[in-house]
């Protein structure tokens, strides 16, 4: 957007009050919360339990494959859904309370099963546990892009809803530590257990989905319920009509191509920071601390809470600076900043110094940091121009499609971790005594991975289309046609 364009100022009736703003941020922490706790727990599955890397990789893939097909079914029942509560509202509280169920139940693993028994029984029960994770995930992010109708409000609103997420990320770098310390939990024997202590953090992360997951379906109103209302009593479709309707709405969404650009953005970031995620655990371990475990731990924490720390700064930064030059050319600057945090790796992941792992993560946090502050603001403004051409309220199929490219690239990246570490030559059973060749190749693709992905993302971003004067005109040609919501 040029940067000499005159903004427009907020309209009072537009603005989200601030305690309305942290609620729907509250879910935003326990998605977030849920999200890295599934990724990044599996480690358990290669340490503990010693199952080979490449079967950890699938089963962080093959659940999620699933959602290919549950993500837009949700996003089209809560598009599509008429009740005294709303919309998205009832799908949220109840979604949180099985999630957080289902995800204790899957930690439940007892001892001294064969590796295929633990493969099969955590393939089942995750594809379960993300049925539920998909109920609450997707209305509730349907509900943000419905939050308000204005162009920069609805960067603010993301912008508050992705700082508070970022509290997840300040305590999950520290998992592995608290799983392996003994400090917390233990075994029935007394003992520190990496097993029982991966079993007594579900218990407590599930309770916190329950007791924080419910407040937005119960504090939060959804703005755009009567004009999808309105549509639904126009059409009045019966089954076939449903079905019908369903596919058409899943291939209009598809055919979008300012939607696509923005897909492939969040797909390609991610994919690329979260192959490298827990991989580089297994760097910072073997290569910086020599195969001390404990140690390696400590300091992956210490990056990623400084990290996490830092995203607050940025979160708060590309939410004002997506207000003053334009979503689109922060979302540029903010993966930029993230491609230099990962080339420093190279340079600051010194056995000599294990302190210095911690300065480029500040830089790094800037892709997502940006990705889910900017990127959601878009995706509000494209359902806005889908109802312009379509006469329809989408939010649920975007949201639904969107975050399953997310999670699709997050499949990606865990399955792809484990045979990339494979094919490193790493071995867990030799300890500290990795090969010199090993260490160098898991080192290269820690940081050309990321680096060539976020690269790609670049390319996307600049032909992102609407600007801050094509939105504004969309929301005035819909109101003159159907009212203010």
């Amino acid at each position: 957007m040029d940067t000499t364009t005159a903004h427009h100022r907020t309209a009072p009736e537009d603005r989200i009050p601030i305690v309305q703003r942290f609620v729907y941020g509250i879910g935003a922490f326990v998605n977030n919360l849920l999200g890295a706790a599934s990724g990044g727990m599996m480690i358990v599955l290669n340490l503990g339990f010693g199952m080979d890397p490449g079967l950890v990789g699938l089963l962080g893939a093959l659940p999620r494959l699933t959602d290919a097909f549950t993500d837009p079914v949700m996003g089209y029942v809560s598009d599509n859904t008429r009740s005294r509560w709303g919309r998205r509202r009832p799908y949220i509280f109840v979604g949180a309370i099985l999630t957080a169920i289902l995800f204790v139940v899957l930690w439940r693993l007892p001892a001294g099963q064969s590796e295929m028994w633990y493969f099969w029984y955590f393939l089942i029960g995750s594809i379960v546990f993300f049925v539920a994770y998909t109920m609450y995930a997707t209305p509730w992010v349907a509900l943000g892009y419905e939050l308000t109708p204005d162009y920069n409000e609805r960067t603010r609103v993301m912008g508050t809803q992705n700082f508070i997420g970022q509290l997840a990320f300040t305590v999950s770098p520290w998992f592995l530590l608290i799983m392996n310390s003994g400090k917390f939990f233990r075994n029935e024997a007394g003992e520190p257990d990496q097993v029982a202590g991966a079993f007594g953090l579900a218990v407590v992360i599930g309770l916190v989905t329950i007791a924080l997951g419910i407040l937005p379906a119960i504090f939060l109103r959804e703005r755009m319920a009567a004009v999808a209302v309105a549509e639904m009593d126009a059409q009045r479709p019966g089954f076939a009509e449903s079905m019908k309707s369903f596919f058409a709405g899943f291939k209009t969404t598809l055919s979008s191509g300012p939607f696509l650009k923005l897909c492939a953005t969040a797909f390609l970031v991610f994919n690329g920071f979260m192959l490298v995620a827990s991989y580089q655990y297994y760097v910072i371990i073997y290569y910086v601390m020599g195969g001390d475990e404990v140690a390696g731990a400590k300091w992956a924490g210490m990056a990623g809470t400084v990290g996490a720390v830092a995203n607050f700064a940025i979160v708060a930064g590309m939410a004002w600076l997506g207000t003053r030059i334009g979503k689109r050319k922060a979302l540029l600057l903010s993966i930029s900043l993230s491609i230099l945090g990962f080339l420093l790796k190279w340079v600051c992941y010194r056995p000599e110094a294990p302190w210095m792992v911690i300065i480029p993560a500040p830089l790094i946090s800037f892709g997502l940091g940006g990705l889910f502050t900017l990127v959601p603001s878009m995706i509000a403004d494209v359902c806005d121009v889908d109802e312009l051409q379509t006469h329809e309220r989408r939010e649920g199929m975007y949201g639904s499609i969107f975050w399953w490219m997310v999670k699709l690239g997050l499949s990606a990246a865990l399955a792809l971790s484990g045979y990339v570490l494979n094919a490193t030559g790493f071995l867990v059973e030799l300890g500290p005594d990795q090969t010199e060749r090993t260490i160098l190749l898991m080192r290269l693709t820690d940081i050309g991975i990321p680096v060539f992905t976020s690269a790609l993302a670049l390319w996307a971003v600049a032909r992102f289309p609407i600007t801050e004067e094509v939105a504004n005109d969309v929301r005035r040609r819909l109101e003159a046609r159907r009212g203010k919501a």
